[in-house]
């Protein structure tokens, strides 16, 4: 019989073999867990472990090493920290209370989880948005990038980046709408709280993330073709700039289908949510819930992992070189 805590504060007396237990709506939590739930925990563990390893060696390499000290990777840099923090304070949150009862027992704790978790998320979406513009200024107005996104513009990108969510973060939390069920009084209240905040932090950074790529791929895919057409290249050529407009292809088809696979379902979610007559089961949200911070995982591969560059940064910490001597002038490869 191992001693357990309930959530409304008071200890009890249990020996079931469950992460918690309901009784006329009273859950508590159990020192001796199923397998299941112990298996759970491993792999939502591990998934913060990959999360804050794969943003840290992001974040060393760009400090470290001054041939990634430029305005792209000072963006990506910002965007590290935001996915770091979500693996090091949204996850654990989300671990417990994946498998116990904050859903029905919205207290200071776990509005302290939803302000995390909204607010860093929130930075990770409007950094990537910030990426995109640096992008599009790059590609398609290469003569003026330099003179146009500098440092200053820069700083104050992710100034506004991170101010922002902190808003929208803080304002849910104030609201008292955060992933929680409301009574039908506060039905229209709850309605408008998170149509906003999905309006903010998500839809519009999405249609600007959409419209800036599709842009960048009508210009990239306009240049291939001029190239093509001026110089009258030879069969050999012209498979050359099929590959090249294959391969953009592909890269935005990860950016934007990763990024939308991992935050459209959960948003879709919490939008129509309100308008049903039934409560959306409890698991399904937090499998939604889930996959959208898995984005902070996988970022690291999406924008750092594939540049060689990055790779022997990554290469050069892993192994500890770095340690070893002063590298930070070092030409990456």
């Amino acid at each position: 019989m191992d001693p357990t805590l309930s959530v409304n504060g008071t200890y009890t007396v249990n020996d079931i073999h469950l992460c918690y237990e309901s009784d006329n709506a009273t859950y508590i939590f159990t020192s001796n867990p199923s397998v299941i739930c112990v298996l759970l925990y491993i792999l939502l563990g591990s998934l913060s472990v990959v999360t804050i390893c794969g943003n840290l060696l992001v974040i060393i390499s760009i400090i470290y090493f001054k041939q990634l000290h430029t305005p792209t990777n000072y963006l990506i840099l910002s965007l590290a920290v935001a996915d770091l923090l979500v693996g090091v304070l949204v996850f654990p949150f989300s671990m417990a209370f994946t498998v116990t009862s904050c859903w029905y027992h919205e207290d200071l704790f776990c509005k302290i989880r939803g302000s995390f978790d909204v607010t860093l998320s929130t930075a990770s979406i409007l950094n990537l948005c910030c990426i995109s513009i640096d992008r599009y200024h790059a590609v398609c107005q290469p003569l003026t990038y330099k003179s146009k996104i500098n440092d200053r513009v820069i700083t104050i990108m992710i100034l506004v980046s991170w101010g922002l969510a902190a808003l929208i973060g803080i304002g849910i939390v104030i609201a008292g709408f955060n992933q929680g069920k409301c009574e039908e009084s506060c039905l229209i209240d709850a309605l408008i709280s998170t149509t906003l905040a999905c309006i903010f932090s998500f839809y519009i950074p999405v249609i600007i993330m959409l419209c800036i790529y599709l842009k960048i791929f009508l210009v990239a895919q306009r240049q291939a073709n001029s190239i093509q057409t001026t110089t009258n290249q030879s069969t050999k050529s012209g498979a050359t700039v099929s590959k090249m407009e294959r391969k953009a292809t592909k890269t935005l088809a990860i950016v934007l289908g990763v990024f939308l696979l991992c935050w459209t379902p959960y948003f879709l979610c919490i939008v129509f949510q309100p308008l049903t007559y039934s409560v959306t089961p409890i698991a399904v949200i937090e499998t939604l819930n889930w996959l959208t911070l898995s984005n902070s995982m996988l970022n690291p591969f999406i924008y750092a992992f594939f540049y060689s560059w990055f790779r022997s940064a990554f290469r050069m910490i892993i192994s500890g070189k770095i340690f070893k001597g002063d590298f930070a002038n070092s030409k990456l490869l």
